[in-house]
């Protein structure tokens, strides 16, 4: 069997960000919202049926942690979430991903979806790592 290993697209848009027990988890350099996508370290997985029952229950507190940290992140950026969104599309990149996004009603695109829709601001290099190291140091990793 293959080890696990991020698929090339997801370096275009996103940074990694923590490592979790099942997920590597990274943020989207999309400072419009608070966005993280998890990906669990197993090769070959495209759909959540190809996780065994007790990795989709730990994907499930993972992706509850992820809010939780979505929410710190607009929180931040002075931007308070009022929801989350989360979707496993595959649409695009076929290796099993989970998007956690925080929106805020007057974000710019609500109620639409995200995926696809305008172009991305990112955060800068400095703002990122300025995101990043205050995650870490507020035990998000």
């Amino acid at each position: 069997m293959t080890s696990f290993k991020v698929d090339p697209a997801f370096d275009a848009g996103s940074v990694p960000a923590f490592e979790w027990p099942l997920c590597h988890v990274r943020l989207q350099d999309d400072s419009r919202f608070p966005w993280l996508i998890l990906l669990p370290r197993r090769a070959g997985l495209h759909e959540l049926e190809d996780l065994t029952a007790e990795e989709r229950a730990g994907l499930a507190e993972e992706v509850v942690r992820a809010g939780h940290l979505a929410r710190e992140i607009g929180t931040i950026l002075g931007r308070p979430v009022q929801k989350l969104n989360v979707a496993a599309l595959g649409n695009v990149t076929a290796q099993l991903h989970i998007h956690v996004v925080g929106r805020r009603h007057d974000d710019g695109l609500w109620p639409e979806p995200v995926w696809g829709r305008g172009a991305a601001t990112p955060y800068g290099p400095q703002a990122l790592q300025r995101l990043l190291s205050g995650l870490r140091l507020n035990g998000a990793g």
